[in-house]
């Protein structure tokens, strides 16, 4: 966790990467769309080590608790502690972050809730290391600034962790390729912390697709529409101003997952379909420049910032069954929050964030609707609730972002317990963090299609469960 973090020459310089791709004339290349141009061309899958095997289907090795340890105890790291620690049958064992005092605060604050205190690592860059050195952790969630993800997830896979880490997993092309293939060594699982995937609104317009309600599925659009501008030139809430520094570093999708991840997860992704080419657009970087011209003194260091990332970028995506994907990134703009969260097909739509009803969605959907007139998405959401929601929705009721963080911690503490098979899997991860660097690239390019890469390595092709699970149990604890 280093104070003064380095950045990317790959994410800074998108350009050069494109380029060296297209010269080198070498990699992964898909088709693209009739009549465009053909897509840059990325990296093509590395090899696979002897003896290193797919992680696809591999269950958890079962046990009575799990020892959490958590890196990373700014505004989300200390609240997911508490979290991680309501859960049944785990137990934050370990706390860590380059400010000592964080450590100590959030060490506190488990006391306060009637916790056993955790032992407590900071004061260096280096403090996560030696935590990871310990025996009494199974699972390690990161919550650092995007640029320490990869070197910290991957340092926990090596310590023969288990790992679960904020968006994105990894921010360059080959950072999400080595995590894959240190996971199949090492032979733990990596998983990014994709709450969204857990929102109740989410998880029934999944079923409502694998059950047909949309008929054929032809497309989804998502994405992560908030607006972030006052937080990015607060001097508390983001530390070091990291978040707003990355405006001035890259032109980049950089955390379209919060509805990407649904939208892939409703169309089997990595599971019977893949994303195949990416072709991203953005908008002038115009919102943090004119909000810092209305709001902040001329004395704030932003002023010696030059922003570069485009206000909207948007990608689109093509999958190999036809279907396309459009993922949003805007978080410099004046508008309420949404994530989109829409999916449609031959026999209807779903649409989120329309505030027409309690649950914010609306469906027109054949045979039950009839002239060109939305309705409400409540009776749908409750016939296809999904089991985490009717199993656990007062406990979540008072977890973070409406729940949905507690439905994450609970099904991941879960599956640990009971050896089953993660729900979301470092292919999953990867794939869906992809488009940060591939933007880079089509962006540089002129907005041209990138290849996109398979990390299942083939296995894409084979069905097998994901969110849309059966209903189990949490082992008892004791």
């Amino acid at each position: 966790m280093r104070q003064i973090p380095a950045v990317s020459r790959r994410l800074l310089l998108g350009g050069a990467l494109a380029t060296g791709a297209l010269a080198a004339g070498t990699g992964q290349a898909v088709g693209a769309s009739a009549g465009s141009a053909a897509p840059v061309l990325t990296s093509a899958a590395p090899k696979r080590r002897p003896g290193q095997k797919s992680m696809i289907g591999v269950a958890y090795e079962p046990r009575r608790t799990v020892r959490t340890a958590v890196i990373g105890l700014g505004n989300r790291g200390y609240e997911m502690s508490a979290g991680w620690s309501a859960i049944p049958g785990c137990a934050v064992t370990a706390v860590c972050d380059i400010r000592a005092d964080r450590t100590k605060r959030t060490a506190d604050r488990l006391v306060q809730l009637g916790k056993p205190r955790p032992a407590e690592f900071g004061g260096s860059d280096t403090s996560y290391a030696e935590m990871l050195e310990r025996d009494d952790i199974d699972l390690v969630y990161i919550a650092t600034p995007w640029e320490f993800h990869y070197e910290q997830g991957r340092a926990a896979l090596l310590a023969g962790k288990h790992v679960i880490v904020e968006l994105p997993i990894a921010t360059e092309l080959d950072e999400l390729w080595d995590l894959v293939d240190t996971s199949e060594r090492t032979r733990r699982h990596l998983m990014l912390s994709e709450n969204c995937c857990y929102g109740r609104n989410e998880l029934a317009m999944l079923r409502m697709a694998h059950e047909g309600v949309f008929g054929e599925v032809t497309n989804g659009h998502g994405g992560y529409l908030h607006d972030l501008r006052e937080l990015l030139f607060s001097d508390t809430y983001y530390t070091d101003a990291w978040r707003r520094l990355w405006h001035t570093r890259s032109t980049a999708s950089f955390y379209a997952m919060h509805g990407l991840a649904p939208v892939a997860a409703a169309m089997d992704i990595n599971r019977g379909d893949r994303m195949t080419v990416l072709r991203a657009t953005a908008t002038e970087p115009r919102g943090l420049a004119d909000y810092r011209k209305r709001f902040v003194p001329r004395s704030h260091p932003s002023w010696k910032e030059t922003y570069i990332n485009g206000d909207l970028v948007t990608c689109l995506i093509d999958t190999a069954a036809g279907r396309v994907i459009r993922a949003e990134h805007d978080v410099s703009s004046p508008r309420p929050y949404s994530r989109i969260n829409s999916l449609a097909g031959s026999r209807g739509i779903f649409e989120d964030y329309t505030g027409t009803s309690r649950t914010g969605g609306r469906v027109y959907l054949e045979p039950d609707h009839s002239g060109h007139t939305w309705h409400d998405f409540e009776s749908y959401r409750k016939e296809f609730d999904h089991w985490l929601w009717r199993k656990l929705a007062d406990d979540a009721a008072n977890g973070g972002h409406d729940g949905m963080d507690y439905i994450l911690q609970w099904r991941t503490v879960q599956q640990m317990r009971a050896g089953l098979v993660p729900d979301i899997d470092v292919y999953d991860s990867a794939a869906w963090c992809s488009p940060v660097p591939l933007s880079v690239t089509s962006l540089a390019a002129g907005g041209r299609p990138v290849a996109m890469p398979d990390f299942t390595r083939g296995q894409w092709v084979n069905h097998r469960p994901g969110l849309d699970s059966r209903a189990t149990e949490m082992p008892p604890a004791g």
